[in-house]
């Protein structure tokens, strides 16, 4: 039995020192490093907003003088249940000036006949099929060839979009001329359906968003999602378009960076998606995410840490900084464990205790503090509250071991090129071209 007189009288009576060398994990890379620094960071951000007031205007204004053609391609495989709803939102958008182009890629049902009836009544620019699987990189690239616009727009046919999704995920590129890319803020709409997306929504909502936020204002933000992304589409000429995923969101996002263009992030640029609704399901959609660390961090672009002519230090910093918290971490955290059960087995149930309370206390900082900078509530409030103790389980162990499995399997055996997601066809040659 867990005695709390107990524990809160072993917490007095072992004194600083020893608590640091206890929780030291917690503090040194955990809390200093998503909540001290995410929150100096995010001032920073802010800051930087509010002094860059007249240069967003000035971008909006030529923006609007030019009224740039913006390419809108969706490759995918059996959507054409949601391809209405989709024309549906792009058409309520406020930024018109756009074509529509969606690719079948070797669909069995009945994508064709609805694609094709949504092309003939205008709602679609241009309709592809592929009658044989090529994969979604093949399907990307395939749109890419037909597009006239000055930037692309790769979105997921089974997402919604804020009516002025399209205009703000334009806009940093007026900005900025040396901006390559620039990510939307995805974001969970299924968030009420079952446990398991409500803790991904808070995941969404609290550390994907936040951590670009955080990222972009420090300039190693390195993934673009696919569910909503923009490209400067003399930029997706140079680099040829997608590489054979899975991971191809990150791994784009690396060859944007590599040919010296900056990757920004668009908070207020909202897309809503439905996530998996069962561990089962999700930890299908997580082993694919992870092992993509391995495979194009370690591997495919590992000479971003060698001393070349097109060393960049943003992107060092960026690699470095990612691979560092995902899978030197990631171990880590298991040397902590064995630290402690080697160190301080008798103290284990105490210790267990401390750091769910440290962690339930850490996320419901983050959670209170952060709420001014997110731009874009998709739930009140005080729904997710309640959840928050469940996140140091589901960050903590459940995301951790799902993580450790992916990285054991693509580094050892390449599992990625094995991945269902992707035909057999196309990972073997990816495989024998080494990307």
């Amino acid at each position: 039995m867990f005695d709390l007189d107990e524990f809160i009288a072993y917490i007095q009576a072992v004194g600083a020192a020893k608590l640091f060398r206890i929780f030291w994990f917690f503090v040194v890379f955990e809390f200093f490093r998503y909540v001290f620094i995410d929150f100096v960071v995010l001032i920073s951000w802010r800051v930087k907003q509010y002094y860059d007031k007249d240069k967003l205007n000035d971008a909006r204004a030529q923006m609007e003088f030019e009224n740039p053609l913006v390419s809108i391609i969706v490759p995918g495989k059996n959507e054409g249940k949601h391809l209405f709803k989709l024309v549906k939102s792009l058409r309520e958008q406020t930024y018109q000036n756009f074509e529509l182009i969606v690719v079948d890629d070797g669909s069995d049902d009945d994508t064709p006949t609805i694609g094709k009836t949504l092309e003939k009544n205008g709602f679609i620019d241009l309709f592809i099929r592929n009658s044989v699987r090529g994969g979604k990189a093949s399907a990307a690239n395939l749109a890419l060839r037909f597009t006239k616009g000055k930037f692309v727009v790769h979105l997921d046919a089974d997402c919604s979009y804020d009516r002025d999704a399209i205009e703000k995920i334009i806009l940093p590129f007026y900005m900025d001329e040396k901006v390559g890319a620039v990510g939307g803020n995805v974001m969970v709409r299924n968030y009420r359906e079952s446990l398991v997306t409500t803790l991904q929504a808070i995941e969404y909502y609290d550390t994907i968003s936040i951590g670009r936020i955080v990222s972009s204002h420090l300039g190693i933000y390195r993934i673009i999602s696919g569910a909503f992304g923009a490209f400067r589409k003399d930029v997706m000429d140079k680099i040829e378009g997608w590489d054979i995923g899975p991971g191809l969101d990150g791994d784009i996002t690396v060859k944007v960076r590599k040919i010296g263009y900056d990757i920004k992030f668009a908070p207020d640029s909202v897309c809503l998606t439905s996530v998996p609704n069962t561990f089962k399901k999700l930890s299908r959609q997580r082993l694919r995410w992870d092992k993509s660390i391995i495979r194009f961090r370690v591997r495919k672009h590992s000479d971003v840490f060698k001393p070349t002519q097109n060393f960049s230090l943003l992107n060092f910093f960026s690699f470095l900084e990612n691979i560092t918290y995902n899978i030197i971490l990631n171990i880590k955290w298991y040397v902590y464990v064995i630290d402690m059960l080697f160190n301080f087995v008798s103290q284990i149930k105490f210790i267990f205790v401390a750091n769910i309370f440290l962690y339930t206390a850490s996320n419901y900082l983050k959670y209170i503090f952060f709420y001014p900078f997110r731009p874009r509530q998709n739930a009140p409030f005080a729904y997710f509250l309640p959840y928050l103790p469940l996140m140091v389980f589901y960050f903590g162990y459940y995301l951790r071991i799902v993580r450790t499995i992916a990285y054991i399997k693509e580094y050892f055996f390449k599992a990625s090129y094995k991945d269902p997601w992707n035909p057999i066809k196309t990972s073997n040659k990816a495989k024998e071209i080494g990307i």
